[in-house]
């Protein structure tokens, strides 16, 4: 994206932000409450169209997103594999049986989050983070290329937080680019790129420490 702008009744949630997203990078949105983070989100999804400034996306890609841990998955009654599944609708629609590659590509997703044991487990009886990684591995079974996670951190202890920072790292290291809005970096662990927002304007950005992961150079982000 380029010079993007977003304004909400005479308000600018983003200035002018420009942003370049990679597979197999993990990049860390920053920044406190009224950033701009969840409507750089909403622009990258291609959910909100910006006021002006342009969006490119390669012809055909692939966009998982995951909104904010909610509990409400708690109460529906499924399992892990029964989740995960309803990421192959998009293939498959919901009414058509999983053929055998639609199955191997859920049980690829649940194991790329570590969450194989508990594939027929109730989502009740998960934990938050569990239950996040579940949520996931879901985005993943759609074969997404571009993986959005609003606040994937939002109420999991520090178990739960380390879980779901492994598996992040473990779906950019499939190819995937990961994008995560947070308000503390240090919750994701090690990350290849940060964006650091402030009344909507990008204030910093910079790469981390290269980790070898990446398919095609580091994440760039500009002010």
């Amino acid at each position: 994206m380029r010079e993007v702008t977003v304004a909400f009744d005479g308000h600018l949630a983003l200035r002018g932000v420009d942003l370049d997203l990679m597979g197999g990078e993990l990049l860390a949105i920053v920044g406190a409450n009224g950033s701009g983070k969840s409507t750089l989100i909403a622009i990258a999804a291609g959910l909100l169209a910006p006021t002006s400034g342009t969006v490119r996306r390669d012809p055909g890609i692939r966009v998982g997103l995951v909104p904010q841990t909610s509990n409400d998955g708690a109460r529906l009654p499924l399992t892990v594999a029964d989740l995960v599944a309803m990421g192959r609708w998009r293939e498959r629609g919901p009414f058509l049986p999983l053929r055998r590659h639609d199955r191997a590509r859920v049980a690829e997703a649940i194991e790329t989050v570590g969450l194989t044991p508990l594939a027929r487990r109730p989502l009740g009886l998960l934990s938050g983070g569990q239950r996040q990684r579940a949520h996931i591995a879901q985005a993943l079974a759609q074969d997404a290329d571009l993986l959005l996670l609003d606040e994937p951190m939002s109420g999991l202890d520090a178990a739960s937080r380390d879980a779901v920072a492994s598996a992040l790292a473990a779906v950019a290291r499939t190819g995937t680019a990961v994008v995560a809005v947070t308000h503390d970096l240090a919750e994701l662990g090690e990350v290849d790129a940060v964006c650091r927002l402030v009344d909507g304007r990008v204030v910093e950005s910079s790469p981390a420490a290269p980790r070898g992961r990446g398919h095609g150079g580091a994440a760039t982000v500009r002010a």
